[in-house]
């Protein structure tokens, strides 16, 4: 069974790779900040961090499926997933730039951690298999949340009462360290959360000489858990490939319970 990965991230890619998927890589063609924006404007307000994320990863999972990869349509199922990192109520992006990673590490260090949202789209483009019915939502109450350290249930939404953020608008209640997971039609869609602390004696020299490698500047947060960074990180309460890139727990929950495709199904023997 065959997964596109609406993304052109080495660290989704290699993430995926190393529990045996391999992946049709597609570039979603987003403009993040386009769409960050015009969401912002409708809502009259910031979007919070579940919000953004889980908007920007249906935005890229929805781009790909609805467009033909290699001229052929899509066949299978695609991911689409986007990371920010939130710190005492702002959220970082990509830095870009060396001198806005390093000002973003004197905050983080100041504050001494932060969450980490990931947001994740899937949807279900098989032409050979008509979607079949969500199969694990409750039949009443709220859910669609799950407590720290669990994947909850998916709950099944109508995508049309989110407003302009769509059905990223049902997932907008998880806490940091918990999760959301909720389905509208032949899409299922997930925010995880890790709550990260970092040492409490890193130096200015350490920063500069982590800024100066390039690394953090291409990623959301400014860090990265599988790279150089992991050194001053001494605590993560969450998945840690959440922190990488996707939750891998989150990833193979939305296809159980939201298409019944187990998770060795997509592996490449």
């Amino acid at each position: 069974m065959r997964l596109y990965l609406a993304s052109t991230s080495p660290a989704r890619r290699a993430l995926l790779a190393q529990t045996g998927i391999e992946p049709v890589l597609v570039a979603p063609g987003v403009d993040e900040d386009a769409a960050v924006a015009a969401a912002a404007t409708s809502l009259g307000r910031d979007l919070t961090g579940p919000e953004l994320v889980a908007m920007l990863a249906v935005a890229k999972a929805s781009a790909v499926a609805d467009a033909p990869v290699d001229g052929s349509p899509v066949d299978g199922f695609v991911f689409g997933g986007d990371s920010a990192f939130e710190v005492d109520g702002v959220l970082y992006g990509k830095p870009h730039d060396p001198e806005v990673a390093r000002e973003r590490w004197r905050q983080m260090l100041a504050a001494g951690g932060g969450t980490l949202w990931s947001g994740h789209c899937v949807v279900d483009r098989r032409l050979a298999v008509d979607a079949p019915d969500v199969l694990d939502a409750p039949a009443q109450g709220p859910g669609g949340a799950g407590r720290a350290g669990t994947v909850p249930p998916v709950r099944t939404v109508d995508a049309s009462g989110g407003g302009p953020l769509g059905a990223a608008a049902f997932v907008a209640g998880v806490t940091p360290g918990g999760s959301a997971m909720v389905a509208a039609g032949d899409h299922v869609v997930a925010v995880d959360s890790a709550v990260l602390t970092f040492a409490d004696d890193v130096s200015p020299e350490e920063i500069d000489a982590y800024i100066a490698t390039g690394e953090p500047l291409e990623v959301a947060g400014a860090f990265t858990i599988d790279g150089r960074a992991a050194a001053y990180i001494t605590r993560i309460d969450g998945a840690p490939s959440a922190v990488v890139g996707l939750s891998l727990p989150v990833l193979r929950s939305m296809l159980l319970r939201g298409f019944g495709i187990a998770w060795h199904d997509l592996w490449a023997l």
